[in-house]
């Protein structure tokens, strides 16, 4: 692993503070949910290395990272969501939409409509591996209630 690569881990880590303090997270939470960050941009640097489409790669990272948001939320009787939107940050493809709408006001449609597309290939596959990850843990957990009650 670069150096460059180490930076770019550790500013995953400190963005996903960043944007905790403004979710108004706290304490361990805190720390928790950034850890998060630090892994789902760790996970990229790992993976983008081994699989050559990048939403199939933000697919798989956005299933670990909402697993492990489905755990933390668990152990630290918090909602999901404070782990899923805070450890998912560095990962929202703010650059790709920057040069997007970038090309759309320029009137250039002929990179705008790849962008565009390309754009929504990375947050769709956030959003689908959320979904995923989140269905599997409801039902995991009405699996285990239904063992629970009947013993």
């Amino acid at each position: 692993m670069t150096q460059a690569e180490i930076i770019q881990i550790l500013a995953g880590f400190v963005g996903s503070i960043g944007f905790g303090m403004l979710f108004n997270i706290r304490g361990r939470r805190l720390f928790m949910a950034s850890i998060g960050g630090l892994l789902s941009w760790a996970l990229f640097v790992l993976f983008s290395k081994c699989i050559p489409s990048e939403p199939v790669v933000y697919f798989i990272i956005s299933c670990l990272i909402s697993t492990y948001a489905e755990i933390m939320a668990r152990l630290l009787k918090t909602p999901t969501t404070t782990f899923i939107t805070t450890s998912l940050i560095p990962l929202i493809p703010g650059g790709s939409l920057y040069y997007t709408m970038v090309h759309a006001f320029q009137g250039d449609l002929n990179t705008f409509l790849p962008k565009a597309i390309y754009t929504m290939q990375l947050a769709s596959a956030l959003a689908l591996g959320v979904i995923v990850s989140t269905t599997f843990a409801r039902v995991f957990n009405k699996v285990v209630n239904r063992k629970r009650n009947k013993t």
